[in-house]
């Protein structure tokens, strides 16, 4: 299976990104191993120090743990810490930029909750 990176920002960070996705959407739950260095490196086809790079972003947020000579597992709370941190940047980037453009053109707070319900129900 060959991954393939975007340009917008580094192979370790969209690895980072990539192994977060699957904590939040539950195909890796905590507790579970996953991919050493060298397999995520092979399987995506990168340099095993980039891989590295990526990985240890995530032990660093306490997201991922070793166990030496084990391998590398989810860590309890895992998910929920990086749904608070994801649930904080949507804030900070749509939420509250929306809510200072709806109040430049005079949009209630009933309005705008009216247009999300409506635009929700649609979908």
């Amino acid at each position: 299976m060959v991954f393939t990176f975007s340009d917008d920002q580094p192979i370790f960070r969209q690895i980072t990104v990539r192994i977060a996705n699957e904590i939040v959407k539950g195909s890796l739950k905590e507790g579970d191993q996953v991919p050493s260095t060298n397999e995520f490196a092979k399987m995506m086809q990168i340099n095993p120090a980039t891989a590295a790079k990526g990985i240890n972003l995530l032990v660093e947020q306490e997201i991922l743990y070793k166990k030496r000579g084990i391998g590398m597992f989810v860590a309890e709370g895992a998910r929920k810490k990086l749904l608070i941190e994801r649930k904080n940047a949507f804030v900070e980037a749509y939420l509250e930029p929306m809510l200072i453009e709806a109040k430049q053109i005079d949009l209630s707070n009933e309005e705008i909750k009216q247009l999300i319900d409506e635009r929700g129900n649609a979908k």
